[in-house]
């Protein structure tokens, strides 16, 4: 996918931008899928905030032996939407430091908060990520989305990462009402699997960022096989849309600074996975019931004996 060369500059690609916070864990964690030119920016902005605050982003370049478009894609895999955005954050990171307070672990958890804290601010978190998904989750693309897999012959779900993990909550859920469902997380298997689907088969990308590319391109290769195609993601003008025939928005203004994949957007997703499930086990109520019921009864057995 091609950007104006404006537009990339300004950082406006939606949503919020992360708060100043923990970035020297987050270079750390992203750097070994960076590329070498890009590694050296991360550094530097996490090991000079203030510094690299004051710098345009062709200082910035300049100071790191790198491209003005280097710099754009590294604050991007950091998680902001453009330079513009990282340099405020980095602005405020060093105002913090000066300040002696506290380094957050969050952008509303400090380091020294007490537990209790931790679990009320990370429960209003999740409150508010559930309803800001579900305020903006298109019903009409999940009501198609539904009927697609009621009817489907086969589903298959790709994800990687956190996002693989609900994906493999996903085809649990349907294997338990009876659809014939798989979960890839293998990116050759993905593809491998996308080759074989075609009409009446439904292919579900999950994927945060929109821009996961070993979830793009068996969702790509589903959709040139005919195949349903849904996008479960963070990013409605991301690049894994352009192969959607539906798409499924979750929240994307609470990602945690101290796990980039982590906390706010697997809530949203979950949301979404579970009104997918529910919305299938109505329209194929008279075969999931049994399924479910079938399900259960094939498990009761190891809950019955195990230890007390």
């Amino acid at each position: 996918m091609t950007h104006d060369v404006k537009e990339i500059f300004a950082g406006t690609t939606g949503g919020a931008p992360p708060a100043p916070a923990a970035l020297a864990a987050k270079v750390r964690t992203l750097a070994p899928s960076m590329t070498r030119s890009m590694q050296r920016v991360a550094e530097a902005v996490a090991g000079d905030p203030a510094g690299c605050a004051a710098l345009t982003v062709t200082g910035l370049a300049e100071l790191t032996g790198t491209s003005e478009a280097t710099v754009v894609r590294t604050a991007r895999v950091l998680g902001y939407p453009g330079y513009r955005d990282l340099r405020l954050a980095l602005a405020g990171l060093a105002a913090q430091q000066q300040s002696g307070r506290a380094p957050a672990v969050t952008a509303d958890i400090a380091v020294d908060d007490p537990i209790a804290d931790v679990v009320a601010k990370l429960a209003y978190d999740e409150q508010q990520t559930l309803a800001d998904t579900a305020a903006a989750l298109d019903t009409v693309q999940l009501d198609a989305a539904v009927t697609a897999l009621a009817a489907a012959r086969r589903v298959d779900v790709y994800g990687v990462g956190a996002s693989g993990l609900v994906a493999q909550d996903l085809t649990q859920k349907l294997l338990r009402v009876g659809l014939i469902a798989h979960a890839h997380s293998d990116p050759h298997l993905a593809v491998t699997n996308a080759v074989q689907l075609r009409a009446k088969d439904v292919a579900i990308a999950i994927t945060h960022s929109g821009s996961t590319g070993d979830v793009i391109e068996p969702l790509r290769v589903a959709f040139e096989r005919g195949a349903t195609t849904v996008a479960v993601t963070g990013r409605p003008d991301g690049p894994v849309t352009q192969y959607a025939d539906h798409i499924l928005t979750t929240s994307t203004a609470r990602e945690s600074e101290l796990r980039p994949a982590a906390m706010s957007s697997r809530t949203s997703q979950l949301l979404v996975v579970d009104c997918l499930f529910v919305g299938v086990a109505q329209r194929t109520y008279e075969t999931a019931a049994p399924a479910l019921s079938a399900s259960y009864e094939a498990l009761a057995h190891r809950h019955r004996n195990a230890p007390r």
